[in-house]
Formats: C-alpha cells, structure tokens, sequence
C-alpha cells in the first residue's frame, strides 16, 4: 500500500493543473493532478497521448472506467467509493491505482479491502 502525506513517509508530491500551460511550470517527471473528468477531459487526453503521469479525481465507478481506459496513474476517491471500486478494479486487472482519501486511523480499514494507497487528509 502507498501511503501519501505521512509525516514518516517520503511521498511524491502531486502538482494541481488547470491549464496546458500549467504542465510547463511544473518540474520534469512530475506528477500532476487533474480535477474531475468533465473538466479535464483535453488534458487527460494529452497526458494518454505524450505518456505523462497523472491522478484524477473521480466521484464514480463509471468515471473511474473512463479514467483507467485514459491511462490515468491514480484514481483519487473518498474511502466508501474506493471501498466499491477495488474488486471492479481488480477484476478488469485496472493498470491504474486507487488511492482513497482518508484520515490515518482508517489505514488498516482500507489495507483489509486492498486499496492500492491512501492520502492522508
């Protein structure tokens, strides 16, 4: 499991992108996050085609579909939809990564399901 925001644990940073022209500032190799799919469909696409790493914001299982078939690197998801998405993930073998959003006593709640990571909040 991935565990991103603990004070132990040296994680990748994410860096927020609104705009194409975004993706220039940031440092090479980085890792971007994109809000949902409705307002990032351009920019995840443009990720997919130049292979750039990405996480996405998704509020349902069907955005979640979309965003593995876009070559999204993580899924961000609150805990009780990433609860519903890991065996759906794990059947179609999904190559992107869920990683829920949760506080750091729900850990070993989201290790039990199999969550890919979590993001402390």
């Amino acid at each position: 499991m991935k565990i991103f925001g603990h004070e132990w644990i040296e994680s990748e940073r994410f860096y927020s992108i609104e705009k194409l022209e975004d993706i220039a500032k940031t440092p090479s190799n980085s890792l971007l996050r994109l809000e949902s799919l409705d307002s990032s469909l351009e920019l995840a696409k443009y990720c997919q085609k130049n292979r750039v790493r990405y996480a996405l914001e998704v509020k349902s299982i069907k955005e979640a579909l979309f965003a593995n078939l876009l070559a999204t690197t993580y899924i961000l998801c609150h805990k009780e939809l990433a609860r519903e998405l890991m065996p759906i993930a794990q059947n179609y073998l999904f190559d992107t990564e869920v990683l829920a959003y949760i506080k750091e006593e729900d850990i070993e709640e989201m290790a039990k399901i199999g969550v890919d990571g979590v993001i402390l909040t």
